[in-house]
């Protein structure tokens, strides 16, 4: 194994990198396209990383959760449309999740009110605004959930076949 750095500020995909316990070499020969050299002017921030090479890193160095951060912090549409997940555990999950939907059950009579005249009144929108809130906090909840799960597949801490 090679020298380990002491550089102090890595980017993610450096810190990723040896968190597998890979050399550059040893990197670059499990993602099969990325050379050494690229890989270098990505982890030092010299080369600009495209969505197949953190799809190869994230498969690579078994860390799912780099697509997510990829998304949510370098591409321009991500960083507009996504939420960037925190890593949970299952126990911690479904509890959030369960608090969520039962919110949302109560919620779920409002919600038809508002609806049934196909507008949203100025006199409802604050209920209408909690309710979104709700649903959105239900999506980051979910996508969550799926990443533990990717992770857990990854690690072999599952097997769902």
């Amino acid at each position: 194994m090679g020298r380990r750095s002491i550089k102090t500020n890595k980017n993610i995909y450096f810190r990723s990198r040896e968190e597998a316990g890979l050399t550059r070499a040893e990197a670059s020969e499990r993602m099969g396209y990325i050379s050494e050299s690229r890989l270098d002017k990505i982890e030092n921030e010299r080369a600009t990383i495209q969505p197949d090479d953190v799809i190869a890193m994230a498969r690579a160095y078994k860390k799912p959760g780099l697509c997510n951060y990829y998304c949510t912090h370098e591409c321009s549409i991500g960083r507009e449309t996504i939420d960037e997940i925190q890593p949970s555990n299952f126990s911690e999950l479904s509890l959030r999740i369960y608090n969520s939907l039962s919110s949302l059950n109560k919620q779920k009579e409002r919600l038809l009110e508002i609806a049934e005249d196909g507008t949203v009144d100025p006199d409802e929108v604050e209920d209408f605004k909690a309710i979104q809130e709700n649903l959105n906090n239900i999506s980051n909840i979910v996508d969550s959930l799926k990443l533990w799960v990717n992770q857990a597949l990854t690690d072999g801490k599952i097997d769902l076949s």
